[in-house]
């Protein structure tokens, strides 16, 4: 009995010793918010007088987040609304709304990967400072390396299209969108990526890379009746 107690201890020591303790979650920080709700600033569409939509003023996040584990060698963030309908043809119609129910699938605001160690922090308007018709390049910066975001149904060949897009909602949306931003630590300094690349990229190079993660999650409508 006693030799079998002390098999299992040295089996119960060396599981504990080989399994890696699982890191903490990154906590993500939105620097200005109302509350949960995504600012009219940090918009790529705002409410008109007429409960219509404009230009907004398309500012990129002002976010920042905890220190990664042991190991962090660069950041990745993504930025995602699951909820736009799939419908494209019922946006923004006078004659129609579109149900709290209706069939939705995700799009993709903000990719950005190779984020230094060094960095825990983007300003306010960092990478998207106001409208845009073709967004930024896809190319390397100071601060990260831009990905694809969701104009031209994210299509690299509609493309590209790089940088923060802000919030654009439809306006006769019965729902009341939610954004996701995701910051993943990373025990790389650059993922394996095509000179062009999408979340999905991002997300497929990135695993087993990652060591910790954290999200966010902020509430944007331009329809007053809305509901989550």
């Amino acid at each position: 009995m006693k030799t079998m107690l002390k098999i299992l201890n040295t089996v119960i020591i060396a599981t504990t010793l080989a399994t890696p303790a699982l890191a903490a979650d990154l906590k993500v920080t939105i620097e200005k918010s109302d509350g949960r709700m995504l600012l009219p600033e940090n918009a790529s569409c705002i409410s008109t007088p007429s409960d219509k939509s404009a230009p907004g003023p398309n500012k990129s996040l002002p976010l920042s987040w905890s220190k990664g584990p042991k190991g962090t060698r660069s950041y990745a963030i993504a930025m995602v609304d699951p909820d736009v309908p799939t419908d494209f043809s019922l946006f923004n119609k006078d004659d129609k709304t579109i149900p709290r129910d209706f069939k939705r699938m995700e799009f993709v605001h903000w990719v950005l990967a190779d984020i230094p160690a060094s960095r825990r922090a983007l300003a306010e308007g960092a990478d998207g400072n106001g409208p845009s018709a073709t967004g930024l390049p896809l190319e390397r910066t100071d601060y990260g390396r831009r990905g694809q975001n969701g104009a031209g149904g994210g299509n690299l060949k509609d493309g590209p299209h790089g940088g923060y897009m802000g919030a654009c909602p439809p306006w006769n949306d019965e729902r009341i969108h939610s954004y996701h931003v995701t910051v993943y630590a990373l025990d790389v300094n650059r993922l394996n990526l095509p000179d062009l690349f999408t979340r999905a990229d991002l997300i497929a190079a990135a695993k087993g890379h990652i060591l910790a993660s954290g999200s966010r999650e902020l509430f944007y409508t331009m329809n007053a009746k809305a509901k989550k």
